[in-house]
């Protein structure tokens, strides 16, 4: 624990050396910021967090982070090892993140509307029919073979149909998410379902349950696990599948914000555009294993 604490704090001292000494221009204020909160969040939950493994990890964290920011500073501005335009400097990136972050905002608005509606009709669609297809084994063995050949199919492949059939762009946008999503969540419910131990069901069915108490009170929390696998699958499938369905006709939102702003070789919003994704998708991450843990609470 005490070397995790040290090395936490031996990078976060190497880089306010790295900064102050000797000066090279105008302080980094905003690097200062970032590295400062960095260090006080490490700090908190070093101090707060009671398990070990907890403990460890936050010290990773902090860790790695520092490095990152003292590699970035070192090789972009004290010796601009890198090409400054494919790698602009730490302070230029994080005042740019500053001014940029009202209208990112306002595109991540967009962005989740598109990320929401495809990903909500997956699942209020595939957690349903999987329960369904899974706990009938006649009806498994003949969407099976569907679902081995249209599962792997790349969900951009739609995008001309969705184009031409669907009323808006924002409609096309949310079913190819939709798809991107639906098979990783409905291939888990199946096979949660199909290999629930047979002898816990044949106890179900001696209290004489009926078939919807049993789907929702031993079939669905039986399968809990495998669906939230394929739950956390597909929201990794529909970030990606993201920049690809703001490209449909779309003019904001933060896969949009990198691609357009790549087009133009403006390297430095791409890496503002990096850094605000970062933190989007660890803050849903968070909230999405907060409530698997809450969902599969009865293991514990």
């Amino acid at each position: 624990m005490k070397q995790l604490f040290n090395a936490s704090n031996l990078l976060f001292i190497t880089l306010l050396a790295a900064v102050f000494w000797p000066p090279a221009g105008q302080i980094p204020w905003h690097l200062l910021a970032v590295a400062v909160s960095v260090q006080a969040i490490t700090l908190i939950r070093l101090a707060v967090v009671r398990s070990d493994a907890s403990r460890r990890g936050a010290g990773d964290v902090g860790a790695i982070v520092f490095a990152v920011l003292l590699a970035w500073y070192l090789t972009t501005t004290r010796f601009v090892v890198l090409d400054t335009m494919l790698f602009p400097q730490p302070e230029t990136v994080l005042a740019l993140f500053v001014a940029e972050l009202p209208d990112m905002l306002k595109g991540l608005v967009n962005s989740l509307i598109l990320l929401g509606g495809g990903y909500l009709l997956a699942l209020a669609t595939a957690l349903p029919l999987g329960l369904l297809v899974g706990w009938r084994t006649r009806l498994f063995h003949a969407v099976n073979p569907f679902t081995k050949v249209l599962g792997p199919i790349p969900p951009i492949v739609y995008i001309p149909y969705a184009i031409a059939l669907l009323p808006s762009f924002r409609a096309a946008s949310i079913f190819v998410i939709f798809i991107g999503a639906f098979w990783p969540i409905f291939i888990n419910t199946v096979n949660g379902v199909f290999n629930i131990p047979k002898g816990l069901l044949d106890s179900a069915r001696v209290l004489n349950l009926k078939e919807h108490t049993l789907l929702l009170r031993v079939i669905l929390p039986g399968a809990m696990p495998s669906i939230c696998t394929g739950a956390t699958l597909a929201l990794v499938f529909a970030f990606v599948l993201l920049a690809a369905a703001e490209l449909i006709g779309a003019n904001s939102g933060i896969g949009w914000y990198v691609k357009n702003f790549a087009d133009f070789a403006d390297y430095q919003r791409v890496i503002v555009g990096i850094i605000f994704i970062s933190i989007v998708v660890t803050g849903i991450t968070w909230g999405t294993e907060r409530l698997e843990r809450h969902l599969l609470r009865w293991r514990n």
